[in-house]
């Protein structure tokens, strides 16, 4: 019989000591958890509410402390905190400004009526005429009386007069604000100069 004859079988040779390893090409999944740059979507937001915190943030403040609110820095800093939530959402960026200011009067409506709530439910609530710190640095002692008397108001006849006597603001920009129709402000407008007049005469 004839030897079958065998196969020479190759023997893989090692790879010389200067050959540089083979390095994978990037996948598509290698690809999506590579860090990427900044969105330049996200940097515009940043820029956009840096200069809306830079301009109006003094505004904002003394808006809340004028409406009432109990904690006016924290307040603000909500409205801002919301509006950089819901900024891609905004039709118009030139909006902002309008936006933030109804954001802070709905803050501040909700807050006068959680710690009105609050104190229903408490033995011996706290001097309502106590005010904060900023409330105190933003007014100025001629004005005590008035905001005093202010502060007693209706919120919404409140609002009306802060929007319209202490930020010059149009009865369009009012009733958005406030959410209302442009004959409410006019409403409310009325009702809160002759209630604060009456109020300011009991006081003399």
């Amino acid at each position: 019989m004839r030897r079958r004859q065998q196969m020479a079988v190759p023997v893989p040779q090692a790879a010389p000591a200067d050959t540089e390893p083979l390095i994978p090409q990037p996948t598509a999944a290698t690809e999506a958890l590579s860090p990427k740059a900044g969105d330049p979507a996200d940097l515009e937001r940043e820029a956009a509410l840096a200069r809306l915190f830079e301009t109006h943030y003094a505004s904002m403040l003394r808006l809340a402390a004028l409406l009432g609110a109990d904690d006016p820095e924290n307040l603000v800093a909500e409205a801002y905190y919301q509006i950089y939530r819901k900024w891609r959402r905004l039709r118009d960026v030139e909006a902002a400004e309008a936006y933030l200011r109804s954001t802070v009067c709905n803050l501040t409506r909700m807050r006068i009526r959680h710690l009105q709530v609050a104190r229903k439910h408490v033995e011996n609530p706290p001097d309502d005429s106590v005010a904060s710190a900023e409330s105190t640095a933003l007014l100025h002692d001629d004005q005590r009386v008035l905001i005093d008397a202010l502060q007693q108001l209706p919120p919404r006849q409140r609002e009306a007069l802060v929007l319209r006597h202490w930020l010059g603001l149009k009865e369009s920009e009012i009733a958005a604000a406030m959410g209302i129709s442009c004959g409410s402000v006019k409403t409310h407008t009325a009702r809160g100069i002759a209630a604060l007049t009456q109020a300011m005469e009991a006081r003399r």
